[in-house]
């Protein structure tokens, strides 16, 4: 190794999206110190590139720990943004107005799935939809979650970051790619030609996490799936979030609106591209006819961390390597649950949840 300096702390995070900020903020405030790597800037990649809408999309079609999940953290949401609110002085700017969804034939079990749950299914008349959202095209009679609020992520990155950054026990290291070596009895930690040692280290790098695991000689079955957006102009035309054939419409508090998104197997090849904008584009001027009025600003792609039926890892590997990684496309919604949970686990506090069906499995 070149170099001789040493740093050293209770756990080492590796990633510095939202799930490794919340992670790092739950393991400071539980008392442990935190080095926290990023190979970029914190708050960007999937955690900058995604909608920030506070549910799954379609929740019935979830496995159960996925809405075990979802609902613990749909519970926090208002207190920690507006915690953050607070201490940063950065505004996420919740909205809590609600999703509408369209075109769906699920009816019967979306509302079987929503009873005695939080955010619950309501059905709606056509009339009262329109009343809701008068520039949203109804292809069939809609479904009301008033439950669901929706985050400007961009800004949720922003916030976290800031309040990493202020905790006296988390470090924060930018721009520094992590190599991860040793084995899972005694993984080794270094960056730029310097050896960081903790007790613990998680490896909470999105799409990034199996190759990290690598180092070590695990094969880890989380993946890069690309997904891309359309950016429209201020244009007040929605008010809540919108979800029709597996696209959404997010409104944004300045009047933009964020359409998405593609899903797509191609690797870490995240270039945005024409077949994806005449797509999306195509589904927002189905959605919104409106809209082909209004000029577009941004189109963009990122890599979520895919994961097999989208369940992550949270918890231990071994005693000294830990995951909280492969959330798919629910990493802002879960990640207050999916923190706290790991959070839980490494310093043997009751766990909100079951953790079993977290549990990583590897291969070697």
């Amino acid at each position: 190794m070149v170099g001789s300096q040493f740093y050293s702390a209770d756990v080492t995070v590796v990633g510095a999206g939202v799930m490794g900020m919340m992670s790092a903020l739950e393991l400071a405030e539980a008392g442990l110190s935190v080095l926290l790597f990023d190979k970029g800037q914190a708050g960007q990649e999937a955690s900058w590139a995604g909608g920030g809408i506070i549910s799954p999309l379609y929740p019935w079609r979830h496995a159960p720990p996925i809405t075990a999940l979802a609902t613990w953290s749909q519970q926090v949401f208002p207190d920690l943004i507006a915690s953050l609110n607070e201490s940063t002085g950065i505004d996420a700017e919740l909205s809590t107005e609600g999703m509408l969804v369209t075109a769906t034939h699920e009816r019967e079990k979306a509302l079987a799935w929503g009873v005695g749950l939080s955010p619950r299914v309501v059905e709606i008349s056509d009339e009262d939809a329109r009343s809701l959202e008068p520039n949203v095209r109804l292809d069939e009679t809609p479904l009301w979650m008033p439950g669901v609020s929706s985050v400007r992520n961009s800004r949720m990155g922003r916030a976290l970051k800031r309040a990493c950054s202020n905790h006296p026990r988390i470090r924060l290291l930018e721009n520094r790619e992590v190599i991860l070596s040793g084995d899972l009895d005694s993984p080794k930690i270094s960056s730029q030609g310097q050896c960081y040692a903790s007790d613990r280290v998680v490896l909470a790098a999105g799409a990034w996490t199996g190759n990290i695991f690598a180092g070590v000689k695990v094969s880890c079955p989380i993946k890069p799936m690309k997904g891309q957006m359309l950016l429209f102009g201020q244009c007040y035309l929605v008010n809540r979030v919108v979800l029709a054939k597996g696209r959404y419409a997010i409104p944004r508090a300045d009047g933009r609106i964020v359409f998405g998104s593609t899903l797509e197997d191609v690797g870490f090849e995240r270039i945005p591209d024409r077949n994806a904008f005449e797509s999306l584009y195509a589904s927002a001027l189905s959605m919104i006819p409106v809209l082909e009025e209004i000029p577009l600003e941004a189109q963009w792609a990122g890599l979520r961390p895919g994961s097999p039926e989208g369940l992550p890892w949270i918890g231990a590997v071994s005693d000294k390597l830990w995951v909280n990684s492969g959330h798919f496309r629910n990493g802002v919604v879960l990640s207050p649950a999916s923190s706290r949970l790991l959070c839980d686990q490494m310093v043997d506090r009751t766990p909100i949840i079951d953790p079993t069906p977290y549990q990583p499995w590897i291969a070697l």
